[in-house]
């Protein structure tokens, strides 16, 4: 069994009055004084509920996979761009014992909210012969700046299943190309005709609550209304774990990810 998670979840009046009449027989002419009614305006509305502020780690534990070394020998120009040797990005855990890497996402519990647009640029970089970043995330309809810094032939081969799939070649240092993807996908994997080494992968969702785990591994999804949601964490290596939370005014997520096997 590849895979282990624990979770923590962090914890109206109408008054009316009218006046009497007074008749006064003055050649047959009556005379009435009625006072108007007077209503009191209705209690405002309860405020909504305070959002929850969702976060947490992804931690790890057991024995790190032995990383395999990346060849590089059929691209000279790859190859002298690094010092040392390379090693795949497959498995990455931090000094702080937290996966790198790591797509967290609001799957469930969102649906018929609106968000406005995402208008941000978002950068996808081929750089020393490696995508960069490895994971992202990007909302659907937001622009992607694809950009080669490398010089050598590059290509960008969007492997999707929901979204029309495109492979893009890119063969001058500088050259800079757009994208976007219209629809939902877990995940797109990205891929290099090229140099079969490299390799990435792209959450796309309708909303901005996601965040790929960095050098703590720590995630934020932002603030959520009380409620009911179910929480994806998505590895390319470890099968995808899924949470049903209850968001209170304050809530805090903690995953803890554990495996024992020991290649990757």
């Amino acid at each position: 069994m590849r895979t282990h998670f624990a979770w923590m979840v962090t914890p109206f009046v109408l008054m009316a009055a009218v006046g009497c009449s007074e008749a006064k027989e003055v050649k047959s002419t009556e005379t009435a004084v009625v006072a108007q009614a007077t209503e009191t305006p209705s209690a405002a509305p309860a405020a909504p509920a305070a959002a929850g502020h969702v976060t947490g780690k992804i931690m790890f534990s057991g024995t790190q996979p032995t990383l395999k070394k990346l060849d590089m020998a059929a691209d000279p120009v790859c190859q002298g761009l690094h010092a040392g040797a390379v090693h795949s990005e497959t498995v990455l855990v931090n000094a702080n014992g937290t996966l790198k890497n790591v797509f967290v996402y609001v799957k469930k519990g969102l649906e018929g909210k609106t968000f406005p647009a995402a208008s941000e640029k978002v950068k996808f970089d081929q750089h020393t012969c490696m995508y960069d970043p490895h994971v992202m995330g990007v909302r659907v309809g937001q622009p992607i700046e694809i950009v080669n810094s490398d010089t050598t032939l590059h290509n960008v081969h969007a492997m999707a299943k929901v979204n029309p799939e495109f492979n893009y070649g890119m063969p001058f240092e500088g050259m800079a190309l757009p994208a976007q993807f219209d629809k939902p996908e877990i995940m797109v994997k990205v891929k290099c005709d090229v140099h079969p080494w490299m390799n990435a992968y792209i959450g796309v969702v309708e909303h901005p609550h996601f965040a790929v785990t960095g050098d703590d591994g720590s995630f934020d999804l932002g603030e959520l209304a009380p409620g009911e949601y179910v929480i994806e964490a998505w590895h390319e290596y470890y099968a995808a774990q899924t949470q049903t939370i209850t968001v209170p005014a304050a809530g805090e997520v903690v995953f803890t990810f554990a495996h024992t096997e020991g290649g990757a």
